[in-house]
């Protein structure tokens, strides 16, 4: 087989790539993905992602090493393994993150990627229930609607929150980030618009795009130091895909520096110790890992929360006929209702934390909910110093990299965990929340108001992932770059990087719109190349 693309991974920037590439007829795209086709119900129903993440048909179900700032915990790290990537298995929430961010990119040396640059792929991508704007899109292909569910607990949180001198804010992806509200999400009619449903579905029936599912890709081939395809596996032996203008690596913050170190590219000894062959001894592939560290306070409340509402079949059961008749309920329930974009300092010229306000709780994510009514005020670090990294476990793709996460490992990310959990507790002490809560259930007495100590070891046990890996292939200049600004890999040729693995800082919000928007801005650069 042979195209002028060879894209690997259909996730949420592969398919948007896949989309715009193809969309002229004048180049042949293949699209690899190593799950595969999005046809579990589960998927396209907004509640699904209690189903699909841990499901090994749809997640890759990577798992940390035991980490040091989560006090010798090993986690588990959700990643899509089907038509859509992580966008089919997430919370399907729209975020696209600060203007500062992307203008902190451009700082860095990354010309064309600050927020007058991406703002356009922003647009481009999205129909946005309310309209186009100077900053929404109106005509897109992936549609963004606002939530159709709510619950007293959260309408009594944000209520608190004003009350605390937080300002409310109902469009976070508007003129400013911070404030507190309702999340915006992925969907249409009450299901999912995944990568794949707004970008592949309208582009599978183009006779210049195929898609090809069930492959694992194993490594890049080269000749005279350019890419010339992939070999994958699949169907029970070796498939090769030839590539005449580039391959494109869009397989993740996880599965992108995983090909390039079997392909010859990344840390030396690393690779050396593992059998393969170093080709690029490119120090950056592999490190550079950031992630968002959710703590997770919660509250019992006294209105009704999902933990009751689906105790029973039967109660399942009328949830069910519901969504069947009316596409509303909590079927249609994104991972949070409420959100908030907030200061831990009053110097800060931006938002430092994010929370994720959720009518439901548990002891540990995925497992079975409290017995009793209570919401999740779950609360994270948008920008953390902290950077961890991945590196080979074996030479074999099957075999998944050695993920080291090194959260909690600053003083500032410390400080600001702690701080981000005071200000959830302060919220909760003003009306109404205070008279719709019970009693704080966690962290609980054992950790104190003003107890930093406390607080920082109950966030070091029970803190996890809110599943946004980012920057393993960082784009810049630097001795740890891995792609340049049109997001080519240094020292070789006809081979890019897309996806959100290529993000030099994290963005300050959840990860799936941005990726996105790479997938967009990406189409644009290798366009314009191959002109």
């Amino acid at each position: 087989m042979e195209f002028d693309f060879v894209i690997v991974g259909a996730g949420s920037a592969g398919c948007a790539l896949a989309n715009r590439l193809s969309a002229d007829g004048r180049y042949s795209v293949a699209l690899i993905e190593a799950g595969g086709r999005d046809t579990s119900p589960w998927i396209h129903i907004p509640v699904g992602y209690f189903k699909t993440m841990g499901n090994p048909k749809m997640d890759w179900a990577y798992k940390t090493q035991p980490d040091p700032g989560l006090n010798g915990r090993s986690i588990n790290w959700p990643r899509g393994r089907v038509l859509g990537g992580s966008s089919s298995i997430n919370g399907l929430l729209y975020v696209r993150g600060q203007k500062e961010d992307y203008e902190q990119w451009r700082q860095l040396g990354n010309v064309g990627w600050g927020w007058d640059d991406v703002l356009p792929c922003f647009k481009r991508a999205e129909t946005w229930e309310d309209g186009g704007s100077n900053l929404r899109g109106g005509s897109g292909p992936l549609s963004v609607s606002k939530t159709r569910l709510s619950r007293k607990s959260i309408d009594a949180y944000l209520e608190a929150a004003q009350t605390a001198g937080y300002p409310r804010n109902d469009d976070y992806n508007g003129e400013t980030q911070e404030g507190m509200g309702y999340f915006q999400l992925t969907a249409r009619g009450g299901r999912r618009c995944s990568s794949a449903v707004a970008y592949l579905k309208p582009a599978k029936a183009r006779s210049n795009l195929t898609i090809l599912t069930g492959l694992v890709t194993k490594r890049v081939l080269f000749a005279e130091g350019r890419a010339t395809g992939v070999v994958a596996l699949g169907g029970g032996g070796e498939t090769v895909v030839n590539a005449r203008a580039e391959v494109i690596l869009s397989a993740g913050a996880i599965g992108s520096p995983q090909i390039l170190m079997l392909s010859g590219i990344g840390p030396g000894k690393n690779l050396s110790d593992n059998g393969v062959s170093v080709s690029n001894d490119l120090k950056g592939v592999g490190q550079n890992l950031q992630d968002h560290l959710q703590a997770r306070p919660v509250f019992k409340c006294r209105s009704s929360t999902i933990n009751t509402e689906t105790n029973s079949l039967w109660k399942q059961a009328m949830i069910a006929v519901e969504y069947a008749l009316k596409r509303t309920g909590p079927m249609t329930m994104a991972a949070s209702l409420g959100t908030g974009y907030l200061k831990t300092r009053d110097e800060l010229l931006t938002p430092d934390i994010q929370f994720h306000l959720q009518p439901f709780s548990t002891d540990k994510v995925g497992t079975a909910t409290h017995p009793f009514d209570a919401f999740t005020a779950s609360v994270l670090q948008m920008r953390p110093e902290s950077a961890g990294h991945l590196e080979l476990q074996s030479s074999r793709v099957e075999d998944h990299p050695v993920i080291h996460p090194n959260y909690l490992s600053t003083p500032l990310d410390c400080q600001t965990i702690v701080d981000g959990i005071k200000i959830a507790r302060r919220i909760a002490g003003f009306e109404p929340a205070k008279s719709e809560i019970v009693e704080e259930y966690a962290p609980g007495p054992d950790a104190g108001m003003d107890d930093d100590e406390a607080i920082l070891d109950w966030a070091r046990n029970t803190a996890t992932t809110i599943y946004h890996p980012t920057g393993t292939c960082k784009m810049g200049s630097d001795d740890m770059a891995v792609v340049d600004e049109r997001l080519r890999v240094h020292g070789v040729s006809g081979l890019r990087v897309v996806d959100a693995s290529i993000m030099p800082m994290i963005v300050s919000g959840n990860t799936n719109a941005p990726a996105m928007m790479i997938g967009e801005r990406a189409s644009d650069l290798i366009l314009e190349d191959a002109a």
